[in-house]
């Protein structure tokens, strides 16, 4: 096997288990078996490192992004659809679950920075959705970015943060408050 693809997934690995701050180029080269001056002709520093990583996440997002989406779908499908696709990756890939708790609980800048180009690659792909979807007059011309942002986070609130004082919500019941709230407005 390449040793730089080899160093890579020993790095996010260690990252996963680790998190970014607790991981040492030591642990990298004895997960990978391979010397740490082996490391250094590849990445001149455990940030680089993470930086390589952390390119490769937003690539795997973009695949999941595009595996949800469906040209004949409504804008309500497809961003609902990416939207549960996105929380279903985070929620199961390793490396992301360690990643938010260590920006949670540590606020590490590093992996706080790396989390914020992981959003913004999401709002940029919800942004695209968004944008076709005014192209082709199913919703009102609006700004896309700020429209994606939103979106965002109101699903990751409804998702996170509504269920630590009560009961989840089902993705039929957050599908019809994304309709209610951003789609048809509150207004009788």
């Amino acid at each position: 096997m390449d040793r730089k693809k080899l160093i890579i997934e020993a790095a996010a690995k260690s990252f996963s288990l680790y998190g970014y701050k607790a991981t040492t180029m030591d642990q990298v080269a004895k997960l990978a078996n391979v010397g740490k001056g082996t490391i250094y002709t590849f990445f001149k520093t455990k940030e680089e490192l993470f930086d390589e990583i952390i390119h490769s996440l937003i690539a795997e997002i973009r695949v999941v992004v595009e595996g949800a989406m469906n040209d004949t779908a409504s804008i309500l499908e497809n961003v609902n659809n990416v939207l549960v696709s996105i929380h279903e990756f985070r929620e199961s890939h390793q490396l992301t679950i360690k990643l938010i708790q260590e920006e949670r609980d540590m606020g590490t800048q590093t992996v706080v920075e790396a989390m914020q180009r992981v959003e913004q690659s999401i709002i940029q792909y919800m942004k695209a959705i968004i944008q076709k979807a005014i192209d082709k007059g199913e919703i009102k011309s609006c700004d896309p970015e700020i429209t994606a942002f939103v979106m965002l986070k109101m699903y990751f609130s409804l998702v996170v943060d509504w269920q630590r004082n009560h009961p989840p919500l089902d993705k039929e019941e957050i599908s019809k408050l994304f309709e209610l709230y951003l789609l048809k407005g509150l207004l009788a």
